[in-house]
């Protein structure tokens, strides 16, 4: 959503404030979304909870103020310290249960419970980030096409049917317990689809959590949300653990009241709670503001802290070396120039020698209308890369033998992995994971790597694998056809850090650029499971955004007229069954319906469904890609999640170039 600060209020009260990114404060529907976050923000009041402070969603660069709390994300702490335990795992729970409580009892429903929304502070917990709230009378702004929530801390209904209700956040917040008491995630890693699956269909894992209460959190995750328990309830049982592990016990009439008295709550967490205390530094002062309106304190304090929040996890990161007088802004590029750079480019970085570009970094020709070759060895008789037809998976020691890009060809080919992945991830707001580009010469490899962030979770990570793989196909399948007899590389390997100083980081996967880069099928590009959950991940760039509004209304009205001239055909059973997303890494934009009645079964319903999305796609997708130079998705593919089913059905890909026209 945007960027949070750590500054000082007129009187010096330390707060947090959440500033919006250009893209979104001038988009009117995230504008809409952000004012009810506001309104719903307001609502909510109660112990273990950051009080909404002041805010302001109408002006040029909205924003919302907090009160600051020191202290790691529950990730970053397990990370450092494993898991809680004894009288702090109970008030944990108990802390956190409240919370969810005093949510609720507002009408509201967080929707992101998970480590990363929940700050270890001296005091105890505190939940944080109702980024993607709604009100629970159902009556929320939300963008369309969007799966809510992080994997594995989404509820089984939410994968079934979208729902989204306050027993979804008890579900992640059993989760949450479970995983603060053991530091595993208790539906494990891996892939998003992997992890849906074993949400909807396994069992979590909660061997090591003590047994009191392993049988809250079993409840919490029911597969059935009606044998959840309530917030309130969660929390009054968790009460009774945590008084039983004081020495001060609370009578039964205390307990029994302990939803309707969170302060007898709050004595009990603070008597047990205990982690280690955070290293403080000190803030800078800003200069006195002539008004004392605390709008214009807060929005001063804004332009001349030195002080600016980390991009991932929550926690501020002090700088050292900022002048009180630097703009945050003067650190950044404008919006203005983030739109007019090249994709292929990142800011401040010198122009490069791509494929498709000349010494200058200008474009010799439209990019988009050159091909990657796919078989970029075809008769050369001696190629300097001599493991095209090797299978052999990376094995031990190739990343750590690796070294830095030596020479032209290998800075460029490093530079222009480096732009093509960030120009990737820069649509799903995932610039920050900036890759390092190495190379062993031995095993004629290219190694991407990623890392360390500790609170990054594993569908980030799988985006940064399809980004570097992409980038590194496409770099090499280019060089090697340039230079097939001294460019020896046409192998790529992507890896994660976990920590600094690693021995050997964990490879996310691996391929050749002699082997293709995109899935294709006699020549056509082919949508893939892994496709449609990143086209499912919230896009960050303003004209997908835009696309994707006009889009998804468009193909609803044509495809309800469609239903109403008879064909046989049924209407979807929900409002906002269809919805579409974009792939920036196999660029292809997901068209795929909700289809829990059935709707699409049959073949024939299902070539009237590819018909009204092409027909209605085409043209909008068409006029973008002729006007917009920095607009590349024509190729489709049509999906349905039916019935129950935690997986989509690919129907059909396509691409709407008229055939003389595609590179």
């Amino acid at each position: 959503m945007g960027t949070v600060y750590a500054a000082l209020a007129e009187g010096g009260d330390r707060v947090a404030v959440k500033v919006i990114h250009p893209v979104q404060a001038g988009d009117p529907e995230f504008r809409a979304r952000f004012r009810r976050e506001v309104r719903l923000s307001a609502r909510v009041q109660g112990p273990f909870l950051l009080p909404l402070l002041a805010a302001d969603p109408d002006t040029e660069a909205p924003w919302l103020a907090t009160a600051y709390a020191p202290g790691p994300t529950l990730a970053q702490h397990l990370t450092a310290h494993g898991p809680l335990t004894d009288g702090t795992l109970y008030a944990f729970a108990t802390g956190t249960a409240q919370a969810l409580a005093a949510i609720h009892a507002a009408g509201v429903v967080h929707r992101d419970v998970k480590p990363q929304n929940v700050l270890l502070t001296p005091a105890g917990p505190r939940m944080l980030d109702f980024g993607i709230a709604h009100a629970a009378d159902g009556t929320s702004v939300t963008r369309t096409g969007i799966l809510t929530g992080t994997p594995g801390w989404i509820s089984p209904e939410h994968y079934h049917s979208g729902v989204t209700a306050a027993e979804g956040d008890l579900f992640a917040w059993g989760a949450l317990v479970a995983y603060a008491a053991t530091g595993r995630l208790p539906f494990g890693s891996g892939a998003p689809e992997a992890v849906a699956y074993r949400v909807t269909s396994g069992q979590p894992d909660l061997d090591g959590i003590p047994e009191d209460v392993k049988e809250i959190v079993e409840r919490a995750l029911a597969k059935d949300p009606t044998e959840r328990p309530d917030a309130t309830e969660a929390a009054e049982a968790c009460a009774r653990l945590l008084a039983a592990q004081s020495t001060q016990l609370l009578n039964n009439h205390t307990v029994a009241e302990a939803g309707s008295a969170p302060t007898l709550i709050g004595e009990l967490v603070t008597a047990q709670w205990s982690v280690p205390t955070p290293e403080e530094f000190p803030w800078p002062l800003p200069a006195a503001p002539e008004k004392s309106s605390r709008r214009r304190a807060l929005a001063a304090v804004l332009v001349t802290a030195a002080v600016v929040g980390a991009s991932v996890g929550g926690v501020m990161a002090f700088r050292h070396d900022e002048s009180p007088e630097t703009s945050a802004s003067e650190n950044a590029p404008s919006a203005a120039a983030a739109k007019d750079r090249d994709p292929g480019t990142t800011a401040g970085s010198t122009p490069s020698t791509v494929p498709g570009t000349d010494v200058t970094g200008q474009a010799a020709s439209d990019p988009r209308t050159i091909p990657v070759p796919t078989d970029p060895l075809a008769g050369v008789a001696n190629p300097a890369f001599t493991r095209s037809d090797d299978e052999t998976q990376p094995v031990p020691g190739e990343w750590s033998a690796s070294r830095n890009a030596a020479g032209t060809a290998e800075v460029n080919a490093a530079a222009a992995i480096r732009d093509r992945m960030t120009a990737i991830l820069a649509t799903k707001d995932m610039s920050f994971m900036t890759p390092t580009v190495t190379f062993n010469r031995q095993a004629q490899t290219v190694m991407v790597t990623g890392g360390p962030i500790s609170t990054l979770t594993d569908d980030y990570k799988e985006v940064f694998r399809r980004a570097g793989e992409m980038a590194a196909c496409n770099t090499l399948a280019h060089q090697l056809k340039d230079a097939p007899t001294s460019w020896p590389y046409g192998r790529f390997s992507a890896y994660w850090k976990d920590y600094d100083g690693q021995d050997e980081a964990t490879i996310l996967g691996f391929g050749k650029a002699t082997d293709g880069c995109y899935t294709e099928e006699a020549g056509q590009r082919q949508g893939t499971d892994e496709g449609i959950v990143t086209a499912q991940i919230p896009s960050s760039d303003k004209d997908e955004i835009r696309i994707a509004g006009s889009l998804v209304k468009a193909i609803t009205a044509a495809w309800n007229t469609r239903v109403s001239e008879g064909h046989g055909l049924e209407p979807f059973d929900r409002d906002d069954a269809i919805t579409l997303g974009f792939d920036p890494v196999q660029k292809m934009m997901y068209v795929w319906a909700w289809d829990s009645s059935g709707a699409l079964t049959g073949r024939a319903q299902q070539t009237h469904f590819q018909n009204v999305v092409t027909k209605t796609a085409c043209p909008k997708l068409l006029a973008e890609y002729n006007t917009n130079k920095h607009w590349d998705y024509t190729h489709w593919a049509i999906a349905a999640y039916q019935g129950n089913s935690a997986w989509p059905q690919l129907f059909t890909s396509g691409n709407c170039l008229p055939t003389q026209n595609r590179p």
